[in-house]
């Protein structure tokens, strides 16, 4: 009987060999077990407070302030622990977060509506695009004077300037997504009979959806600013926020508790933004972005 042909074999160890370099890949995204990839993530965030704190800790002992002016980590940290068993600070942690995500909502609305609409119209882009980058740049505080005189010291004062501190970034987001957008993808949109609100909702945001979501990202970023600046402005009566709290301890030179109330609005910020990096995450393993670890 006659030997196989070399041809006749060559497929089979071609098999073999990209079966093995699988295996080979597949074994080294493995060895990270879920408890190593945890750690992995969580100790560069405990370096960084560690050393924050030492730092800290070594500017207090410099003498470079009075302690009642710079308190150390061993005064503020105790009264932050006071301060997250108040039934008072977390009404106050409540108003503000409820204040955000009304403020930040609308913020979205607005500045998609306002971001598809000069994306796509070219009288619009040529009014308003240098507007809506001019907003943006605009600090928010500038607009309290304004807000105040439209809607007094109220809750409308507050959003109206959160709104405008965020959705210009919203809009600009929206609108570098659908400046980047391939035209091929257009035109093949247009081929399968897609026009208007369905062109926008099947073709232009999927397409544009990373730098909406940059867009998003830094339009949170200036929401919470703005509402921060809003409620040590804007000072309602009969209501706790975080501003109001922060307010107090500034009136009454409670420098301890005033650093405690900016951890918290940090970690709040800190706490979202890692919310926006999980949906980041998850948008570029959709798209194929991402490595293996």
């Amino acid at each position: 009987m006659a030997a196989p042909e070399p041809q006749s074999m060559a497929p089979n160890a071609l098999d073999r060999q990209i079966t093995g370099l699988d295996a080979l890949e597949l074994a080294a995204g493995s060895r990270k077990s879920l408890t190593s990839r945890f750690w992995s993530a969580l100790w560069p965030a405990f370096a960084a407070v560690a050393i924050a704190l030492a730092v800290w800790q070594l500017v207090v002992l410099s003498g470079w302030k009075e302690p009642w002016v710079l308190p150390g980590p061993t005064e503020v940290l105790p009264q932050l622990g006071d301060e997250l068993t108040s039934g008072t600070f977390w009404a106050a942690v409540g108003l503000t977060m409820r204040r955000a995500l009304i403020g930040y909502a609308l913020s979205i609305v607005i500045g998609v509506l306002i971001g598809a609409a000069v994306s796509r119209v070219r009288v619009l882009r040529a009014a308003f695009g240098s507007l809506i980058t001019g907003l943006q740049t605009m600090p928010s505080i500038a607009w309290f004077p304004l807000a105040i005189l439209l809607f007094q010291l109220s809750e409308s004062a507050i959003l109206f300037v959160v709104v405008l501190g965020a959705a210009p970034s919203i809009a600009n987001g929206l609108i570098a997504g659908v400046d980047y957008t391939p035209p091929i993808l257009l035109r093949a949109g247009k081929v399968l009979g897609l026009r208007g609100p369905a062109l926008y909702r099947h073709l232009i945001l999927p397409a544009s959806l990373p730098a909406f979501v940059a867009g998003l990202k830094q339009g949170w970023a200036f929401a919470w600013r703005s509402l921060m600046a809003g409620e040590l402005l804007v000072i309602i009566g009969h209501t706790q926020s975080l501003g109001v709290l922060l307010s107090a301890a500034r009136e009454f030179t409670d420098t301890a508790d005033m650093i405690s109330i900016m951890i918290v609005i940090l970690i709040i910020g800190i706490g979202i933004d890692k919310l926006f990096g999980f949906g980041d995450r998850a948008l570029r393993d959709r798209w194929g972005l991402n490595t293996a670890d």
